[in-house]
């Protein structure tokens, strides 16, 4: 079991940036992958990025394409996620994830990378509100 700590969070206007970090001692591990979600108000929680250790390949899911980037600085054992042009459809408690998931197994699929029961060590969140 690892511990992840989310921080980061915060207010921010519409169109506005923020940027997550997740340190994790996971990092050091390349057959896991790393992965972001949000959970918004009264709504489950769902996969928004994810980065596999082993190779750097990163996967997001359509509504965050171009906007959110998820990266890993090894040297600080954290896992980014920087998030631009922010709406307020993406506030939300937004919580860092590890599964086991070595470099050459399947990416076919970004549903199944990014599906929460898949994910068995989490962080306690970080809040992030976009407001006009």
């Amino acid at each position: 079991q690892f511990e992840l700590v989310e921080s980061g969070g915060g207010l921010v206007q519409p169109g506005g940036s923020l940027k997550l970090s997740c340190v994790t001692s996971a990092l050091s591990l390349v057959s896991y992958a790393i992965a972001w979600f949000r959970q918004a108000p009264g709504k489950e929680r769902e996969g928004v990025s994810c980065i596999i250790l082993g190779n750097g390949n990163t996967y997001s899911s359509d509504s965050v394409k171009g906007r959110f980037t998820i990266s890993k600085v090894n040297a600080e054992n954290t896992v980014n996620l920087q998030m631009n042009s922010l709406k307020t459809t993406v506030t939300g408690v937004y919580y860092c994830a590890a599964k086991i998931h070595p470099w050459f197994w399947s990416t076919s699929s970004t549903s199944l990378l990014l599906n929460r029961t898949r994910y068995h060590d989490w962080g306690q969140g970080a809040r992030v509100t976009v407001y006009t």
